[in-house]
């Protein structure tokens, strides 16, 4: 059993930022699920404490729905895709650009999805209907994949027997975002186009040499820092030597400074002659002589 869990720490420990993201959905899946089965509750309910509802006074009850909700699947195939979709998308971010940049992506994705589709629901609730919560990381993989068709919308990836330029896939992937706004999942989908303005926004200010995710890193690691153990280095008394100066003794930082002096009145004789010492630099020498 030991051995067991130790492989299972070792895999885990393995895994790229975004993987473990992907692990802690099918986490997420996994307990709805049997929360479902085991307390025979109706479909799509079990985890109602993290979706994300359309209603701001709502919202303001349980804030971390703003990001919880991205890491909440009630269907099998939304799940799947989704976490495909992260994966290979994952593969090619991560090889291209930092952890922290792709965990800052994914976070304000799912931010911007969010805030998105409450504002929908809110400035015009006759298009969107009924009030209704918002479950899937759906918003953050499509400002992953949007940044990376913005960012270098000119590259080429192999589609079956012919090539495509990022920016086709993107534009395409948005069209049909667009067009889902007059169907049954128009929340969703307005979440999606969230994910995609943040993710397009991400790249064109990163191409400007602009970062727009460093505060909400430094925010981030703000709030882990709170989290961990400070580690408080042991006190030690320091004894100071008080017949020392500047890490002299006396008697040697006066045998320094005297020895400097000499070395000025010298160089003063060498340029203009004994007879342009004052009286107190010939005593000293005098005396220095002895």
């Amino acid at each position: 059993m030991t051995s067991f869990s130790q492989d299972i720490k070792n895999k885990l420990s393995n895994l790229n930022a975004l993987d473990k993201i992907i692990a802690v959905n099918l986490v997420v899946y996994a307990i709805g699920f049997i929360l479902t089965k085991s307390l025979s509750l109706p479909n799509e309910t079990s985890l109602k404490w993290i979706e994300l509802p359309s209603d701001f006074f709502d919202f303001v009850l349980k804030p971390w729905a703003i990001i919880t909700y991205g890491f909440t699947h009630y269907d099998f195939w939304h799940i799947l895709f989704n976490m495909l979709w992260l994966y290979f998308i994952g593969r090619m971010f991560l090889n291209l650009f930092s952890t922290k940049m792709a965990l800052n992506i994914y976070f304000l994705g799912v931010i911007s999805g969010g805030l998105l589709f409450m504002l929908g629901y809110t400035l015009v609730p006759h298009v969107f209907g009924n009030a209704s919560s918002l479950v899937g990381a759906s918003a953050a993989v499509r400002a992953l994949l949007i940044f990376i068709c913005a960012y270098m919308p000119n590259q080429e990836v192999r589609f079956f027997t012919f090539n495509l330029k990022l920016w086709y896939i993107g534009a395409a992937i948005v069209a049909l975002d667009v067009l889902g706004l007059f169907g049954l999942n128009a929340g969703g989908n307005l979440a999606h186009l969230g994910g995609a303005l943040l993710g397009y926004y991400y790249a064109k200010q990163l191409l400007k040499g602009k970062d727009i995710g460093k505060g909400f890193e430094k925010l981030m690691d703000g709030f882990v820092n709170l989290f961990k153990p400070s580690k408080k280095s042991p006190l030690k008394t320091v004894h100071k030597n008080k017949s020392k100066v500047g890490g002299y003794t006396k008697g040697e930082f006066n045998k320094f400074n005297n020895q400097k002096k000499i070395d000025v009145i010298l160089d003063k004789i060498s340029k203009s002659g004994y007879d342009s010492l004052t009286a107190e630099e010939k005593e000293f020498l005098f005396k220095a002589g002895k």
